[in-house]
């Protein structure tokens, strides 16, 4: 038996009879639409307000009951609910509606990306191709939430009611963007006005959450925090005209000349960092990493005196048990090995990651181990360690006290067979968590409350 999973533990016990009814009622040509329609809908970072609209217009028109909630009506969570009829536990399954891309800013992106990058069309178009699904937005991460949408509209269509409260959610800004130097205020806001925002002003009390993400069908309980640190350098800015440029570039006044043996300080401690940082877990294994994310010094239009001051942005991963003040200290002590006229650290962005409490989180691993079983013919196993190794928003239930993993359908490439057995894992998961209830259409507990939240 799984040392993190065991069906026994699960909540509830589900039968090959409730696997057979689910899988009847799951339309996989429905399924793969609704992941393509969704995944086709411009969605970067800051411009999620279209496919969110999608989401709750799908969901009202199955009846989820959906709401927006939001910090700007431009970047809503979209949360929809079925179940909660009678007592049970109450299961929340998020997914995010932003997708990774390039910007939309082009004079960002000439200084990020290859133009041969920037014209792949899997940045923002999806399609079925061979067999298996192709586009980001896809993987990452519109298709574990039609998953999960198609797993409730597969437990209404069979007749089966849930006992507990299931919460359907879309959240904007998984992916970012962050807050930083003059690209500051709310509308460079990420993580903050998405999942974050959805448990404190959502209206949701979850016993149990799952991140849906691209997992290949593993588990983890375990997600990764991160720190962004600006290194800069400071030294003297010369008249070009006038400037006797020393034969060693390491004693150079500008700055920027500098930067060889700052990176190879930087680099080294990056190394020592990453081995010491492994941490092995029954819920995952965390594997941190570092890596100078960005450069900045002087001004391209200003050039005529060089710079008195360059940044290095140093991107360092923390497992679930670190601070960025280990890492910050270390980046410290590396500095000072350095022959720098001046230098200065800040943690320009933290964010710690976090860990279920395995007891508390048996009851949730027992019942995907348990539809897994069912599905697949095979049990749960803990996802590879690069799906633990980095964010994923069930560190934010984590990070509450609400036991919390992420788990779903292969995250590249899936095959349309592929997530319709993810869709009906989700939907057992459901089952064996919030128990059976009252049959869809019934009266139920929270019938009485409104279902539009305003801005």
């Amino acid at each position: 038996m799984s040392e993190f999973a065991n069906p026994a533990h699960a909540p509830h016990a589900i039968s090959e009879a409730d696997r057979n009814a689910i899988a009847a009622a799951i339309d996989t040509d429905e399924l793969v639409n609704l992941a393509l329609t969704l995944g086709n809908i411009p969605s970067r970072s800051q411009q999620e307000a279209q496919a969110a609209d999608y989401v709750f217009n799908w969901m009202q028109a199955e009846g989820f009951s959906p709401r927006k909630v939001g910090a700007t009506p431009e970047r809503p969570n979209v949360i929809g609910e079925y179940g909660g009829g009678a007592k049970g536990a109450n299961l929340l399954f998020t997914a995010h509606l932003d997708t990774e891309s390039p910007s939309g800013l082009p004079h960002q992106n000439a200084f990020r990306y290859k133009p041969e990058t920037l014209a792949d069309p899997e940045w923002t178009q999806c399609w079925l191709e061979d067999g298996a699904l192709r586009g980001y937005p896809i993987s990452n991460d519109r298709g574990p939430m039609s998953c999960f949408l198609i797993a409730a509209k597969a437990l209404k269509k069979a007749g089966i009611g849930l006992a507990g409260k299931c919460w359907l959610t879309a959240c904007p800004g998984e992916i970012g963007p962050e807050p930083i130097e003059e690209f500051s205020g709310i509308g460079w806001n990420g993580k903050d006005i998405g999942a974050h925002y959805l448990f404190h002003h959502g209206g949701v009390a979850p016993d149990y959450a799952i991140a849906a993400e691209g997992t290949d069908f593993g588990l983890n309980s375990v997600g990764c925090g991160y720190a962004l640190f600006r290194v800069r350098l400071y030294g003297k800015g010369v008249f070009t005209p006038i400037l006797n440029a020393p034969a060693d570039p390491h004693q150079h006044p500008n700055p920027i000349y500098r930067l060889g043996p700052v990176i190879a300080a930087l680099h080294a401690w990056g190394q020592s960092f990453e081995r010491s940082s492994i941490l092995e877990t029954p819920g995952g294994t965390a594997v941190p990493k570092v890596q100078i994310a960005s450069v900045r010094g002087g001004i391209p239009f200003d050039f005529g005196a060089g710079t008195e001051v360059c940044a290095l942005y140093v991107d360092v991963t923390l497992n679930p048990r670190q601070t960025a003040a280990e890492a910050y200290h270390g980046i410290m002590e590396a500095m000072r090995s350095v022959d720098v006229e001046g230098f200065d650290v800040e943690a320009v962005v933290v964010r710690h990651g976090f860990e279920a409490d395995a007891a508390k989180v048996a009851p949730l691993n027992g019942a995907v181990d348990a539809a897994t079983r069912l599905v697949r013919g095979a049990p749960l196993e803990v996802s590879h360690p690069v799906y633990s190794s980095m964010w994923r928003d069930h560190n934010v239930f984590n990070m509450h006290r609400v036991p919390a993993v992420t788990t779903g359908m292969p995250r590249w490439r899936p095959t349309p067979a592929a997530m319709r057995d993810s869709a009906l894992i989700y939907a057992l998961t459901m089952l064996a968590v919030c128990g059976r209830g009252p049959a869809p259409g019934g009266p139920t507990s929270s019938s009485v409350y409104g279902t539009e939240t305003p801005f």
